[in-house]
C-alpha cells in the first residue's frame, strides 16, 4: 500500500492530482480560462480530458467535395496562391487551395502588417489544415477568414494562425509550443478559440504536466490491461496514428469509469457497516389486512420484487434498492406494501415526491387504497389502522403545523410529501422507510439528507418510471441494488400511437380534434400537451424552426373553435398550487373533457377515463418523454390513441424519434433507443448529469465492457483497501465526490 503524500491544506494526495486540478488560468492566463470555461474547461485535468473530435492525416489531402455551404469545415490543403489585393483600408489576402483535384477560395482582413504575416506563412506549396464556416462568393466556395496551422514537410503542425495572438499568463506566445505529429486532432471549439488555437493550449498542458507520475499503482494498471496515464494523454493528443488514441482513450475512460465505480463502491461499503433496524414482515398487522382486501391479484414481478424488499427490511443492514418498473406497472402499490411492513413493525415510512401535483395524488391514492386502514384515531377506523400525513411547500401555516406534529409523534405512519420534508422543521418519532418517488428528479444528496433524521440509518427504496438500461444503473445508480418490475397488470388497455406529418398532412391536425370530439361524445377524457407554456417560454426553441404551439394559445384556440362545445381546462407550471390542484381535481373528477397542458402531467397522473393524447409538436421532446406522457392514457378499460404531431419532416432524426416511440409501448427498448441517440446524461435528467458534465469521455452504450471491468476491479480494492489507503484510489474518488458536491451546489 502507498504512503500517503498528503500537503496541508491540499485534498490530493498525488503530485499527479495536484497538477491535473491545477486551474487552467494560472497557465493559460484569465482571459483564455473565461473562453475554456464554456467548453466545461477549468482545470488542466479538464482540459486533458478535452479530446478531439476526429483526426486529420497531415499528410495527405482533405477531399473537398463533401463541402456544403453553411456548415463548419477542416480541411488539409496545399496553397496554390496568395496575393493581397485592394487598397488603403480595404486591404485583404485571398488565397486559393486546392485538395489535388478541386479549388477553394480563402480570405482574410486585417491590418497590412497582419495580412503580410499571413501572406508570408500561405505561399504556393505550403500544406496547412484550415478551419471555418463554408460560404460562397460568385458561386465558388470560399471560407471567410479561417484560422488554420502550417503543417511542415514531416506532417507536423507548425504553428496555429488566423488573426489571434496567443499568450500564456506571461504574455509570451504558445505557439512555439506546438509540434504535432503525424494526426491532427480537431477539437470541440468555441467562437473564441478555434481548433488550433486549443490545440495550443494543450500543447502547453502536455508541457506542464510533464514528467507526472501515475497516480495509479503498477498492479491496477497491469490488471485493466492500461498504459501509463502522461503517456496516454500525450497519445490521444499528439498520436501518430490511430492505434495510439485508442490505447490512449482507453485508458482515460478506465480511469473515468473507475473513480465512479470506487466512489459508489466505498458508499456501498459505509452503507454496509451502518447498522439499520430490522423491520420484519408481522402475521396479522395493517400488511395482512390490506393484502386481504385488494380487488385483484398481484402480479409474478410484484410478488417477487415484494419479497425481496421484504427480506431487505429485516436485516439489520439499510435497504438501499432501486425499483424501475414500465409505466402502470404497479410500483406504488409494491412500495405501500413496504411502508405498511415498516408500520407493523412499529416504525414510520416516508414518500418524497418532486412535485406538489404528483405528491398529493400519492397521498389521495394511498388514502382511497387504505380506506378505513388509514384513518387511525378515527371512530371508523379499523383495526392496525395507521394515519397518513402530507406536507407540501404549499400548505397553509395551520396545516403544517398539524402535519409537522402528527409526524414527530408518530401518529402518522405513512408521510407523503415534497422537498418540504427536507427542513430542519420536520422530525420524526421512529423513521424506518424512505421511498423516493422519480429518482431521477433528485440528486443522491436529496435521498440521503432524509436519512439524517433517523437516529438510526432508514432503508431507502427509489423507484422510477423512466426504464434505465443496465450500463446505466451500473454506473449512475451503482449504489442501488436493482429490481424490475416488466409486467403491467391486468385490465390495462391498448394504446395506438400514430405519428403525423403535419407538413404532409395538414388536415390530420383538424381531424386529432375530431377524434377528441369523438372520443368525449362516448363518455371519455383527453390530453392535450404543448412545449411551451406561452409566447414568452423559449425553451426548447429551435432557431431555424417555426415557434411551437403554446398551452395559453392553444387553450383559448381549441375553446373557441373546434372544441368549443367541450368543457377545455388549461394546466401548466406556472400556476399557483390550489390552481393546479383544483384544475387536475376537477379532470380526475370528470368535470373537464379536455386538458390542455405542459408536461406537468409527465408523471403521475392517474385518470383512467382518459383514452386519447394529442401531442403537439412531438418533435420537441425526447424518447422518454414521449413515453411517459403516453402513460397517462389507457390507464382503464377503454383503449387509447396518441398522436404524434410534428412539422420536422419525415427525414430528419426527430422522425425516426417518433416513428421508434409509435413502434412500441416497451419502456425498456425505447430506453436503449434514446441512449443511443443521446447522451446518457440528457438521458437521465440535470440532477444527474451534472452542471459539470461528470461522464466526459465514458458512453455507457459504447464502452459497457469497460465499465463492467472498472467496477470488478473496484470491488475488489474497496474489499482489500476500505480506508482508501492507496494514494491514487484516494484521488479518484475525492475527483468524483468534488464533482457530486458541485452539483449539489449548482441545485440547491
Amino acid at each position: 500500500m502507498a504512503e500517503s503524500s498528503q500537503v496541508a491544506g491540499s485534498p490530493w494526495r498525488t503530485d499527479a492530482f495536484r497538477r491535473l486540478n491545477r486551474r487552467v488560468g494560472t497557465v493559460l492566463g484569465e482571459k483564455a480560462a473565461k473562453g475554456l470555461a464554456k467548453l466545461a474547461v477549468h482545470t488542466l485535468g479538464d482540459l486533458a480530458r478535452h479530446v478531439p473530435r476526429r483526426y486529420l492525416n497531415a499528410n495527405s489531402l482533405s477531399d473537398f467535395s463533401g463541402l456544403r455551404v453553411g456548415e463548419d469545415a477542416v480541411v488539409a490543403a496545399e496553397v496554390v496562391s496568395s496575393k493581397i489585393v485592394g487598397h488603403a483600408r480595404k486591404q485583404r489576402l485571398e488565397a486559393t487551395v486546392t485538395d489535388g483535384v478541386r479549388h477553394l477560395r480563402l480570405t482574410f482582413f486585417g491590418r497590412e502588417h497582419m495580412l503580410k504575416h499571413w501572406s508570408g506563412q500561405l505561399q504556393s506549396g505550403t500544406r496547412a489544415v484550415f478551419a471555418g464556416k463554408v460560404g460562397e462568393f460568385r458561386g465558388d466556395l470560399q471560407l471567410s477568414h479561417p484560422n488554420y496551422a502550417v503543417i511542415d514537410d514531416s506532417g507536423r503542425q507548425q504553428t496555429a494562425a488566423g488573426g489571434r495572438v496567443l499568450a500564456n499568463k506571461g504574455g509570451h506566445g504558445l505557439a512555439s509550443v506546438s509540434r504535432r505529429r503525424g494526426l491532427i486532432g480537431i477539437y470541440p471549439s468555441t467562437a473564441s478559440f478555434g481548433p488550433f488555437e486549443i490545440a495550443e493550449f494543450v500543447s502547453l498542458m502536455l508541457h506542464e504536466l510533464g514528467g507526472m507520475q501515475d497516480p495509479l499503482p503498477p498492479e491496477i494498471r497491469e490488471r485493466a490491461g492500461v498504459i501509463d496515464l502522461y503517456t496516454a494523454i500525450e497519445q490521444v493528443h499528439m498520436p501518430t496514428d490511430h492505434d495510439q488514441v485508442r490505447e490512449g482513450m482507453r485508458r482515460l475512460r478506465f480511469d473515468e469509469a473507475l473513480g465512479f465505480q470506487l466512489a459508489m463502491a466505498y458508499r456501498r461499503a459505509a452503507t454496509a457497516a451502518e447498522s439499520a433496524v430490522a423491520r420484519p414482515r408481522i402475521a396479522d398487522g395493517i400488511l395482512s389486512a390490506f393484502d386481504a382486501r385488494l380487488p385483484f391479484t398481484l402480479t409474478g414481478g410484484q410478488q417477487q420484487v415484494g419479497e425481496q424488499i421484504f427480506d431487505d427490511l429485516a436485516a439489520t443492514v439499510p435497504m438501499q434498492r432501486l425499483l424501475q418498473g414500465e409505466v402502470g406497472s404497479g410500483k406504488t402499490l409494491v412500495a405501500l406494501r413496504a411502508m405498511l411492513a415498516v408500520v407493523d413493525a412499529g416504525g414510520q415510512a416516508v414518500l418524497l415526491a418532486p412535485t406538489e401535483v404528483l405528491a398529493r395524488q400519492h397521498y389521495e391514492s394511498i388514502t382511497r387504497m387504505l380506506g378505513d386502514l388509514g384513518e387511525a384515531g378515527q371512530l371508523t377506523a379499523a383495526d392496525h389502522a395507521t394515519r397518513v400525513a402530507l406536507l407540501t411547500g404549499s400548505m397553509s401555516a395551520v396545516a403544517k403545523r398539524n402535519a409537522t406534529l402528527r409526524i414527530a409523534s408518530g401518529e402518522a405512519g405513512i408521510v407523503v410529501g415534497t422537498h418540504a420534508l427536507l427542513t430542519d422543521t420536520v422530525q420524526f418519532a421512529d423513521l424506518g422507510l424512505v421511498v423516493v418517488d422519480e429518482q431521477h428528479r433528485f440528486g443522491v444528496e436529496q435521498r440521503a439528507a432524509l436519512g439524517t433524521k433517523a437516529e438510526q440509518r432508514p432503508h431507502v427504496l427509489v423507484m422510477t418510471a423512466t426504464p434505465i438500461p443496465r450500463t446505466v444503473a451500473m454506473t449512475v445508480f451503482g449504489d442501488l441494488e436493482v429490481s424490475t418490475l416488466t409486467e403491467v397488470p391486468a385490465g390495462r388497455a391498448e394504446v395506438q400511437t400514430v405519428a403525423v406529418d403535419e407538413q404532409a398532412h395538414p388536415n390530420w391536425v383538424d381531424r386529432a380534434w375530431q377524434r377528441i370530439a369523438e372520443e368525449v361524445a362516448a363518455g371519455r377524457q383527453a390530453f392535450v400537451v404543448c412545449p411551451r407554456i406561452s409566447e414568452t417560454d423559449k425553451s426548447g426553441e429551435v432557431s431555424d424552426r417555426p415557434p411551437s404551439r403554446t398551452v395559453v394559445d392553444l387553450y383559448e384556440e381549441l375553446r373557441s373553435g373546434p372544441l368549443k362545445q367541450l368543457r377545455v381546462g388549461m394546466l401548466h407550471g406556472q400556476l399557483p398550487a390550489e390552481e393546479k390542484d383544483a384544475v387536475m381535481q376537477s379532470f380526475a373528477d370528470g368535470d373537464l373533457d379536455v386538458l390542455v397542458a405542459t408536461t406537468v402531467i409527465e408523471v403521475g397522473v392517474d385518470v383512467p377515463n382518459a383514452s386519447v393524447m394529442v401531442i403537439t409538436d412531438a418533435d420537441r421532446f425526447g424518447i422518454s418523454q414521449l413515453h411517459q406522457l403516453r402513460g397517462r392514457i389507457g390507464r382503464g378499460q377503454y383503449p387509447g390513441v396518441c398522436l404524434l404531431l410534428t412539422a420536422a419532416g419525415t427525414d430528419t432524426p426527430a422522425w425516426e424519434r417518433l416513428s421508434a416511440v409509435a413502434a412500441t409501448r416497451d419502456g425498456f427498448e425505447l430506453a436503449d433507443v434514446d441512449l443511443a441517440q443521446r447522451r446518457e446524461g440528457d438521458v437521465l435528467g440535470a440532477s444527474q448529469a451534472g452542471a459539470r458534465s461528470t461522464l466526459r469521455l465514458l458512453r455507457v452504450i459504447d464502452h459497457a465492457a469497460e465499465i463492467e471491468l472498472a467496477r470488478t476491479v473496484a470491488v475488489d480494492i474497496v474489499d482489500s483497501d476500505p480506508d482508501r489507503g492507496i494514494d491514487g484510489v484516494a484521488d479518484l474518488v475525492t475527483q468524483v465526490e468534488k464533482l457530486a458536491d458541485a452539483e449539489w451546489l449548482d441545485r440547491s
